[in-house]
């Protein structure tokens, strides 16, 4: 699964060597001055929540999706596995608008790492 850190200035999204095959993507990092805001959300497979064509990656929905969401204006990165909550990282720029994900991580290890951009939980 995806696991996120935070090094030094930057926001990094580890992959797993399947993940990177799947999603056609290595690891992402980004600074941390860019990261607006990082919401739990419980349903993740949502049109709200993934919005644009997955090109290229792969999906099985409700199974997995990883890969890059394209959209009229930017795209988002999806790493995202069965029915599980995820998270939705914004970003001001950078390659991604948007990582919608389901990590590793713990709910206490992500609000602990983003404290400051952390916002509650959406359904």
């Amino acid at each position: 699964m995806a696991h996120v850190e935070r090094f030094g200035t930057y926001v990094i999204l580890s992959l797993s060597r399947t993940e990177k095959i799947f999603a056609f993507h290595g690891n992402i990092q980004v600074k941390f001055s860019e990261l607006i805001s990082v919401k739990p959300v419980k349903k993740v497979w949502t049109m709200k929540v993934l919005r644009g064509f997955r090109a290229p990656g792969t999906g099985l929905p409700f199974v997995v999706g990883l890969g890059t969401l394209r959209l009229r204006r930017g795209k988002n990165f999806m790493a995202v596995y069965g029915r599980k909550p995820g998270y939705v990282f914004t970003f001001s720029k950078g390659s991604f608008n948007q990582w919608i994900i389901t990590p590793d991580n713990t709910p206490e290890e992500m609000a602990e790492l983003f404290d400051g951009v952390f916002q509650p939980i959406v359904t």
